[in-house]
């Protein structure tokens, strides 16, 4: 069985008891508000990767731990992710109209309702991560919150998402790319593995290998998000092609072209599994999970 086969037959469950948990936390029987559970729950609970918060369940089995130990934290990832691509195809932003090959949240449900569903959406991942204290020790879920909250805001997403739409139809150099790669997309890359290893109570070594690991990983992945764009069909992808070459955006392909994009992301993919040399068979779908997020068509 080759790795591809793995990680599918390890990725099925966990996905699924990941969904269960998100129809549990986005349920509200509430009278009032009226309409914002349903855009929280369409912006969440269609067919996405729910890469965040498996890296989560792995890296606290690479760790010692098990999925039911991280899953609030895991989900709250998953939150924060959703509200990331509500606000991110808000006509102020990306103004996409498609998402998962289905309407965008703004389309669906209008721009204020969106900005809303987005908002709550990130309050919404906070109350799960204080949820996360029936599984963990206080220090460490503050030292989780802090992780997520800075990968999160003006240190992590935020600052991408500013440096990515200063830049748009600028020509950048290598360091601000990575720069806006690194924060955009990176960085809740990277918390959504240190989380678990941080409520694993992982040692020094283990947590210095880790965010090496992940650093990696977030770059490959976004290289490969600018390599699809370029590459593939709109019905492959789920939202429209070339959309960041339409909007002029700083991109891998734009500044060194396809090929050489692809040779950064297989360097980033080298460079993650270096990183967990030290690490013995649990850590295995990490490994596969960083090749399936640069040999990935969507």
């Amino acid at each position: 069985m080759d790795w591809r086969a793995r990680l599918e037959e390890y990725l099925r469950p966990r996905r699924a008891h990941v969904d269960k948990a998100l129809e549990k936390y986005l349920f509200y029987n509430l009278p009032s508000p009226r309409i914002l559970p349903d855009a929280m729950r369409y912006a969440t609970l269609s067919a996405g990767k729910r890469l965040r918060p498996i890296l989560c369940i792995a890296a606290a089995e690479a760790t010692g731990g098990e999925a039911e130990q991280v899953l609030p934290t895991a989900c709250a990832l998953e939150l924060i992710h959703a509200f990331s691509l509500v606000h991110d195809d808000l006509p102020a932003m990306d103004n996409d109209h498609l998402r998962r090959g289905q309407p965008t949240v703004w389309v669906k449900y209008g721009e204020a309702m969106a900005i809303l569903a987005g908002d709550a959406l990130f309050a919404r991942a906070f109350e799960l991560i204080a949820e996360q204290a029936r599984y963990s020790p206080p220090e460490r879920v503050v030292q989780t919150l802090r992780l997520i909250a800075e990968a999160s805001g003006v240190h992590g997403m935020c600052s991408g998402q500013v440096e990515d739409i200063l830049n748009e139809g600028q020509a950048v150099s290598e360091a601000t790319l990575r720069f806006i790669h690194t924060h955009k997309t990176g960085a809740l890359i990277r918390a959504s593995v240190l989380s678990s290893a941080l409520l694993m109570d992982a040692d020094e070594p283990a947590l210095s290998a880790l965010d090496a690991y992940s650093r990696a990983l977030g770059l490959a992945f976004q290289i490969t998000d600018d390599i699809l764009d370029e590459t593939a069909p709109t019905e492959q992808i789920g939202k429209p092609a070339g959309s960041d070459r339409a909007q002029r955006k700083a991109t891998y392909t734009a500044l060194f072209g396809v090929e050489t994009a692809r040779a950064h992301a297989q360097q980033a993919l080298q460079d993650a599994l270096n990183a967990l040399q030290g690490f013995d068979e649990r850590a295995e779908p990490l490994r596969w999970l960083a090749r399936y997020a640069v040999e990935r068509e969507k």
